[in-house]
């Protein structure tokens, strides 16, 4: 039986193509899954304000405020599983740069970390990258639900607002507590609960009943692993919020 020299061509080059269109993919989606520290993009802008995504720990990240999640205290909660590694979790980072004060808060319960309970921080000069740090509780991490954090964008802009700074980078922290939850989701709705608490202050500063000085921008901190997955979720959430 006679081959055909071209059919058999034609279904190599088919081949090297599929192979090579699916390493190209695999490229792809091992950096996003790898970013690098100190990773940025602008997500977007909503009402003026640069929503930028950053891969950096509370500690270490500048902004005039940073905004900080943390759990009701369970003993060494942030330091042991499931809790991440302490190279790879931001809270533990926050609490070695404050010396342990933010254990020693939560443990003596000055600091409950009840639901929506905040508490600044004005950190010595050299401790932390950012001039304030802002705590917001999430309650109990066995009952977490990612709604909650539209509750939370919210605290945390009109905290924002009320102190006058020009930005402010948040941080969850709920993975780095090891809660398995849905980082696109989470991003998201920090996101929208941000800008419904930065349009309900708009309303009532042209009713003439609120002051604020306007943000320059958002920073929305994201461990390597969770960079893009972030990304996905805080794009969605500006396209929502542009939208109306």
């Amino acid at each position: 039986m006679k081959t055909n020299p071209t059919k058999y061509s034609l279904r190599y080059s088919y081949l090297m193509l599929l192979i090579i269109t699916l390493a190209g993919a695999l490229s792809n989606n091992a950096f996003a899954q790898t970013a690098s520290i100190g990773s940025t993009v602008t997500w977007g802008r909503v009402d003026g304000i640069a929503v930028n995504g950053l891969v950096q720990g509370p500690s270490a990240a500048e902004a005039d405020l940073q905004v900080a999640c943390v759990f009701e205290y369970t003993e060494g909660d942030i330091f042991n599983p499931p809790a991440l590694p302490a190279n790879l979790n931001g809270m533990v980072h926050l609490d070695d740069a404050l010396k342990g004060i933010i254990t020693e808060l939560r443990k003596s319960g000055k600091f409950t970390g009840h639901s929506l309970e905040t508490l600044l921080i004005t950190p010595p000069k050299g401790t932390l990258a950012s001039k304030q740090l802002l705590l917001i509780g999430l309650g109990d991490r066995n009952k977490f639900n990612a709604d909650i954090m539209i509750s939370v964008g919210s605290t945390a802009m009109r905290e924002a607002l009320r102190l006058g700074v020009s930005n402010f980078s948040f941080a969850s922290d709920v993975k780095d507590a090891g809660i398995d939850s849905p980082t696109a989701l989470v991003a998201k709705n920090v996101v929208l609960g941000s800008f419904e608490a930065y349009r309900t202050q708009a309303f009532l500063k042209e009713k003439q009943l609120a002051a604020y000085k306007p943000l320059s921008k958002i920073i929305l901190l994201a461990g390597p692993a969770y960079y893009a997955v972030a990304g996905e979720g805080i794009k969605d959430a500006i396209t929502k919020l542009n939208s109306k």
